[in-house]
């Protein structure tokens, strides 16, 4: 783990009370570096733009962000940090300008030089109190999770974007790791690409027992053309409130996005959830 701080992109937006009166809108979106794949033979066919520019990759970003500047807390996962497939340019710090965010972090997990900067990216409009990148556990390197603080009103609110491996053996020793990285939190967001379904993560995982809730109900993430199997997702912890969640029929990347509007229990009807 080591500390982390976000990049801040002047001017900030005049500070909005969050997650009490106002819902903080979420998004979680695995954007596959900006390429369309839209049919499984795509993963053959357009296999190339993984290693090189391509003229479209532009378009699609500013139509991702045009989604973004409806949300205040983005993870974005599958984002380059700038190399010859992306034309040198940060996907992350140009969403971030291009939607309006003050604060954005990139975490690089794969460091293939000029060739590919895979990377996760947080983008905000809150600042955070704190930052955390942490590496996970793998049999293979290159995953990771970005662990940020907010404060909202009198309560903090932890959230972990994460991008989990394929293998379930992996999955389960980082979703070990991040389980302990939750222990001392009251209210908690875990969001990502987590390459497996609800069910699975909740019941039959590290997670077990830990309260988060699946929010979306399994609605399926994969593939964004005909999809069938939910392995996106933003898991909360009891005491928040969601006011809306939702799958966007946005089919641009072989994901597609989860959001999600939440606002922060407060302590009274917290104790009467308990009593009731």
């Amino acid at each position: 783990m080591r500390r982390a701080h976000c990049e801040r992109l002047p001017p900030p937006l005049p500070h909005q009370r969050y997650g009490e009166g106002k819902p903080l809108r979420l998004l979680s979106f695995n954007v596959q570096v900006g390429n369309s794949t839209r049919h499984y033979r795509h993963y053959l066919t357009r296999c190339w733009q993984h290693l090189l520019p391509h003229s479209q990759r532009l378009g699609a970003l500013q139509q991702i962000a045009g989604l973004l500047r409806h949300y205040d807390l983005v993870a974005l996962q599958e984002v380059d940090g700038g190399s010859l497939r992306s034309g040198y340019l940060n996907q992350i710090e140009y969403l971030a300008q291009q939607g309006g965010f003050p604060y954005w972090y990139q975490q690089l997990n794969r460091n293939m030089g000029r060739l590919a900067q895979h990377s996760n990216g947080l983008l905000s409009r809150l600042e955070p109190e704190s930052l955390e990148d942490h590496k996970l556990p793998g049999l293979i390197p290159g995953r990771g999770a970005i662990v940020s603080r907010y404060r909202i009103g009198d309560n903090q609110l932890l959230v972990v974007m994460m991008h989990l491996s394929l293998s379930r053996r992996s999955r389960n020793r980082q979703l070990g790791y991040v389980r302990e990285l939750m222990s001392d939190a009251s209210h908690t967001v875990l969001m990502g690409d987590m390459n497996a379904p609800a069910v699975r993560l909740l019941e039959r995982s590290p997670l077990e027992g830990c309260g988060l809730l699946a929010a979306h109900n399994g609605m399926p993430t994969f593939p964004s053309w005909r999809p069938t199997r939910d392995l996106d997702h933003i898991l909360v912890s009891p005491g928040i409130c969601v006011d809306k969640v939702d799958v966007l029929d946005f089919p641009l990347s072989d994901h597609l996005p989860v959001a999600l509007e939440l606002r922060l229990a407060t302590p009274a009807a917290e104790e009467g959830w308990a009593t009731g």
